[in-house]
């Protein structure tokens, strides 16, 4: 199962449509169920440092089928998971990466989304995931 470019593009309206409900502005990246980048789309002003770092985000909550933040939470010293933002070229370990799943629950891609605070950043992801 993957995700198709209509409902990527479908993700992203209605991520940016809670982005400026929050009134921020984010950089918002879906990747397909390979974690390969589908769609993406930096809403004017965003910052360019959040580029990477949303994709980042989807890429991790793909690879590990987990939000972002609870891999942050598994990732602290002491944590089953410590250190491993430093695997897969980098990864991202803090909210706003979720994985997408169909209405089986098979994961077919995940979000990223990077822009504002870590609150936000999971507000617009979950927003943009629940239109599938």
């Amino acid at each position: 199962m993957n995700i198709t470019l209509e409902q990527a593009e479908k993700i992203i309206v209605a991520a940016k449509s809670k982005s400026s409900e929050l009134n921020t502005k984010m950089n918002i990246a879906i990747v397909d169920s390979g974690a390969n980048l589908i769609a993406f789309a930096r809403m004017d002003g965003a910052w360019l440092g959040s580029l990477d770092i949303s994709i980042k985000k989807a890429k991790t909550a793909r690879f590990f089928d987990m939000e972002t933040g609870i891999i942050g939470e598994l990732s602290q010293p002491g944590g089953s998971l410590y250190n491993i933002e430093h695997s897969n070229n980098g990864l991202i370990t803090f909210p706003g990466g979720i994985p997408i799943k169909d209405a089986d629950g098979n994961v077919i891609g995940a979000i990223g989304v990077s822009g504002s605070t870590v609150e936000n950043d999971h507000a617009v992801a979950k927003a943009g995931t629940e239109v599938i």
